[in-house]
């Protein structure tokens, strides 16, 4: 009889490590999920210890192994799949100089402007398909450079926190061409690091680490690691890609005009294209997949961590509630948020508490509610907030549908997608069919696809359709559509209104922020 063969997905994701053990067939057998925090000493600072994330990665694969009981000589590889635009600074000796600075850090913002106006950041943009934005190693290179100096000369690579780990796990400094694409630094037409960004940034290739193909193959395992892991020292490690492409690989999200809906912490709007494109207003990215494999879309910043926020400030009672019938607090809210008709009875929500992305790309952007009257309780505010998120997702979609033409098919995951009430309101407001594959978490399973398409056990990524089983099917409601198409104006109009004030409304918060501390 024969054995049977595994592959183990891994997601260094920005709250925590995901991985899962999946059949040679795509079957999910064992999942562990590790959880580290994010520091945020000052409200710019969003960073994270490499080592804690180092150690969730090796514990979780350490669990699996055990769990899962499976033998070691079953195991036909390891593929990874990881948050984008991280930054880490090491020395020679691969120590890390700094934290792992995360695409949430906002230290860099003020070097946007001058990098668009005084270097023709709108030709970057176009030839790396990073927008320029504090998110992006790119920036966070020059503020380095100009405001940490010392350190800056100090570094001897500049690395991705998946660089670091495979440093680690295997002594060499490799990255692959989606991370790559994600720092600003890569030019998306000839694969290669870009000279002109590089000489802003104030650095030589050699300061960065090799490029590979995503399904880039390697193999030894430092033999303390494969030890620690219960793993061969001789498994093929495949090096993986992003995050948020492989969440379109794992969602099925592959041919023309199907679009992937993600939200976890943060989200996106993505869909794939046969080779790199650009948007002139410059409202999406454009990251590689593979060298044939473009993802086209927009990244938002606000995504599962408002109805975090809304937990954290609004939710006691529900928390405690929750508490004591050992249930989920974040079903508690939503339940109580289904109870307020679509629309929240006219209060609308900008969410944009960690700045945003797209469709602004301002990192001074702030949230506000409008329209509230005294009838509003804190379930219009549960309600206004949950579609919030959405209306802002909305703007993505329709910036994407502007450069890659008609949706054909929407594809959810994340976090957001355990939600029936959040499926719904997709569904209402984004007014299209959304379908939920088996696999809420997509970043894992697209990494196994990944994997077993880089050892040969699947022909191509289309193939990979066939691996697939959906498990929810929304259809717009009508009567819930035609409220929120009264909506989506008003709630455009105001974002209009309210973008020229966010950078006074921001130093203004800064300012008061730094009396509150002299006093």
């Amino acid at each position: 009889m024969a054995t049977t063969q595994y592959i183990i997905g891994i997601d260094i994701g920005t709250t925590s490590t995901k991985a899962e053990i999946f059949t040679a067939q795509g079957e999910g057998i064992v999942q562990r999920t590790i959880a580290y925090p994010l520091y945020s000493p000052e409200p710019d600072i969003q960073e994270q210890n490499p080592d804690e994330i180092f150690d969730a990665v090796i514990n979780s694969v350490s669990s699996l192994m055990v769990q899962s009981q499976i033998s070691p000589s079953e195991l036909l590889g390891i593929c990874f799949s990881a948050a984008m635009h991280s930054l880490l600074a090491v020395d020679q000796d691969g120590k890390p100089l700094t934290q792992s600075i995360t695409w949430a850090d906002r230290r860099s913002a003020h070097w946007v402007k001058e990098i668009r106006e005084k270097h023709n950041g709108k030709e970057i943009y176009h030839r790396t398909g990073t927008p320029i934005h504090a998110m992006s190693p790119f920036v966070k290179l020059v503020w380095l450079k100009h405001e940490q100096p010392e350190l800056f000369e100090r570094a001897a690579k500049f690395i991705s926190i998946k660089e670091y780990i495979l440093y680690r796990w295997l002594g060499n400094y490799v990255v692959d061409y989606s991370i790559a694409s994600a720092t600003g630094l890569l030019n998306m037409h000839t694969l290669d690091w870009d000279a002109d960004a590089l000489a802003i940034a104030g650095i030589d290739p050699d300061r960065l680490s090799r490029l590979v193909p995503t399904t880039c193959c390697l193999s030894p395992i430092h033999a303390k690691y494969a030890e620690l892991m219960g793993v061969p020292e001789q498994v093929p490690v495949i090096v993986g890609s992003s995050d948020g492409v492989l969440a379109n690989l794992g969602v099925g999200a592959i041919s023309p005009g199907v679009v992937a809906v993600s939200v976890g912490t943060s989200g996106a709007v993505r869909t794939v294209l046969d080779q790199p494109k650009t948007d002139p207003d410059e409202r999406l990215f454009c990251y590689a997949l593979t060298e044939k494999h473009w993802v086209l879309g927009g990244a938002v910043n606000n995504g599962g961590l408002i109805l975090r926020w809304v937990r954290d400030n609004l939710g006691d009672a529900e928390v405690n509630t929750a508490h004591l019938l050992e249930a989920d607090p974040y079903n508690i809210l939503t339940a109580i948020a289904a109870t307020v008709p679509p629309g929240a009875e006219g209060l609308i929500f900008h969410p944009y508490l960690a700045g945003e992305r797209t469709p602004l790309w301002g990192s001074s952007a702030r949230g506000s509610l409008f329209g509230l009257a005294l009838h509003h309780q804190k379930a219009h505010i549960i309600r206004a907030v949950l579609e919030g998120v959405v209306f802002n997702l909305k703007t993505v979609l329709d910036a994407l549908q502007d450069q890659a033409g008609s949706v054909v098919s929407i594809r959810a995951t994340g976090g957001f997608a355990r939600s029936e009430l959040w499926r719904q309101m997709l569904a209402d407001i984004l007014n299209h069919d959304v379908v939920v594959p088996e696999s809420f978490e997509g970043s894992c399973f697209g990494a196994m696809l990944l994997g077993l398409v880089a050892l040969g056990r699947i022909p191509s990524f289309e193939d990979a359709a066939t691996f697939l089983g959906d498990h929810h099917h929304h259809q717009p409601i009508s009567a819930n559509v035609e409220s929120y198409q009264k909506v989506i104006p008003i709630y455009n109009d105001l974002l209009a209104l309210f973008q020229p004030t966010y950078g006074k409304i921001a130093a203004l918060q800064a300012s008061l922020h730094r009396l509150g501390e002299s006093s």
